[in-house]
């Protein structure tokens, strides 16, 4: 197994969202929710997103909430989200930057459900 290491760059964010959304379209819970999403488009928003909120890329400006509140997802899939975040950062990360991401996960995934989850 290879060596985690720490978040440093856009490439290690990208690596990350593409670890963790390709286990979102595994999960049972989580997949049919994000089927339909044109990941061609939705992915570099998430990986600029990240990047703003690990490495301070300068530039995003979206309400990620705001962005969200058509999928009508509940405290259960908010916390699979954050799970799934959360694992797909321990397998390839540690460090700062790593516990960042997860706590930062933890907060947008309570900030959802408190907003949009039932």
């Amino acid at each position: 197994m290879e060596k985690r290491r720490e978040i440093q760059s856009k490439s290690d964010v990208e690596e990350l969202i593409n670890s963790f959304y390709t286990s979102v379209l595994k999960d049972e819970l989580l997949a049919p929710f994000f089927k339909n999403i044109d990941f061609n488009q939705h992915l570099p928003k998430i990986i600029h997103f990240w990047s703003f909120v690990l490495l301070d890329e300068p530039g995003y400006t979206t309400n990620v909430t705001q962005k969200h509140e058509h999928m009508r997802l509940n405290k259960q899939l908010f916390d699979r989200w954050v799970a799934l975040f959360s694992e797909a950062v321990d397998t390839l990360f540690e460090g700062e930057k790593a516990e960042m991401a997860k706590q930062r996960a933890m907060i947008v995934g309570m900030t959802m459900a408190a907003k949009h989850g039932k």
